[in-house]
């Protein structure tokens, strides 16, 4: 799996927040970790209980909504996040995007196995 040390706005984010708008029922996200609700879940901060309400259909408010997708879809692990690698990141696009997106390619590349499709 991907794994991103940080979780700002990049450009190409759209790609991966359409695979996350495709998402109608985060208890098949969760099904494909093989965690159970309470490790799921817990991993954002929402109890077992509001997690099983989310995969039955309530709607997430937008802070869930976020780190949702921030760890169980674009697969950051948010105890490596640090503000400074979000302003390096951020710093780096602007002042050179070409550096920028060599580098974004080498990870999309690092992170895919032999046939091409992401490793999981």
């Amino acid at each position: 799996m991907r794994q991103y040390p940080c979780g700002g706005r990049f450009s190409g984010q759209d790609d991966h927040m359409k695979q996350f708008d495709r998402i109608t029922n985060p208890r098949d996200v969760r099904r494909r970790t093989g965690l159970n609700q309470q490790e799921f879940w817990g991993k954002i901060g929402v109890t077992q209980s509001g997690g099983s309400r989310y995969e039955s259909g309530r709607t997430m408010p937008r802070p869930v909504r976020e780190l949702f997708r921030l760890v169980h879809v674009e697969q950051v692990d948010l105890t490596r996040v640090r503000a400074e690698d979000v302003a390096i990141v951020d710093h780096l696009r602007k002042t050179n995007p070409r550096l920028y997106q060599t580098m974004r390619t080498a990870i999309r590349i690092k992170g895919r196995g032999r046939t091409g499709t992401p490793k999981h």
